[in-house]
């Protein structure tokens, strides 16, 4: 089988510095460059080294459990240089994706570069995170310009909880009234050509993540992370989500992915392994696996 992982995190040395601005110790730009060097290890991780460097270790990673291709994400907004220069190290291996703040000005100039220029292939919203709704005007300028270059759009909806910020004690004041994947729908009705990606699920809105990829049939659900949001539905199994979703929306609409961000745990193969477990029990032949592990893949980002 070719595997395919479309949610995997890109954690640069600007991700590090960026994080480190808001830590009360750092008050000027010679605090913020020494805090970013020891925030890494402060975490437990292995620090990220240069764009390069990471790019390169990420792909032996992949290598060392046969990951075909993959798509890293910028992991806070304005880090698009970082994930571009690692899928221009490695073309036709890894795909580029971005945080994205649409509310931060020259919202349109700063969105056709990174399609342009930097030739990333998805932006990703996070309307819980930065205070927005779906139907901000703002929203619309990304979508028109994932259209016009034929890129993605990925909306994180429900749960929205970050791990790194946690482990730091930064406060994460988010609206998950935002969230909701009702208004991904709506705004995905407007733009047919432009794949809208739902990660985890719905991170807890299963039920109207599949309303939504009803009514819209260019939105794609991603299986990734570990999906424990399924604890707040009593009863609830991992197994069911994939069978509901199966049901719902068909193999050719969902995506694996892993959310795998840091070393030194790496490439998080306990995700994929139960993943292809479950959907083996359910009975999904090696076709239908292959359109969940690779094939959606290379529809959805790189335009084949």
């Amino acid at each position: 089988m070719i595997v395919c992982d479309t949610h995997c995190h890109f954690f640069s040395a600007a991700f590090f510095r960026t994080l480190s601005k808001e830590l009360p110790t750092t008050q000027d730009q010679d605090q913020v460059a020494a805090a970013a060097d020891t925030l890494a290890e402060t975490l437990g991780w292995q620090a990220p080294g240069t764009d390069k460097a990471l790019a390169d270790r990420w792909a032996g990673e992949l290598d060392r459990h046969h990951v075909a291709r993959a798509m890293f994400i910028a992991s806070v907004p304005g880090d698009e240089a970082s994930v571009a220069a690692a899928a221009a190290r490695h073309p036709g291996r890894f795909v580029g994706a971005f945080m994205f703040n649409p509310t931060a000005p020259e919202t349109e100039a700063r969105i056709d570069r990174a399609f342009g220029e930097l030739n990333l292939t998805t932006a990703c919203l996070f309307p819980a995170m930065h205070g927005y709704s779906m139907d901000d005007e703002a929203v619309a300028a990304v979508c028109r310009s994932a259209e016009r270059h034929r890129r993605a759009v990925f909306v994180h909806c429900g749960l929205l909880s970050v791990g790194v910020r946690k482990k730091l004690g930064l406060p994460s004041r988010f609206d998950l009234r935002k969230g909701d994947p009702l208004a991904v729908a709506a705004i995905a009705v407007r733009y047919p050509g432009v794949p809208f990606v739902i990660p985890h699920f719905g991170a807890g809105l299963f039920r109207e993540a599949l309303m939504a990829a009803d009514v819209a049939p260019n939105i794609v659900l991603d299986t990734s992370s570990s999906n424990a949001w399924i604890k707040f539905t009593p009863g609830l199994t991992l197994r069911e989500v994939f069978a509901r979703a199966l049901d719902c929306v068909g193999p050719s609409r969902l995506l694996f992915g892993t959310d795998s961000s840091f070393f030194p745990r790496g490439w998080h193969a306990a995700i994929f392994e139960s993943q292809q477990a479950i959907l083996a029990d359910l009975g999904a032949n090696e076709s239908d696996q292959q359109l969940v592990f690779g094939d959606n893949f290379s529809r959805v980002f790189a335009g084949e």
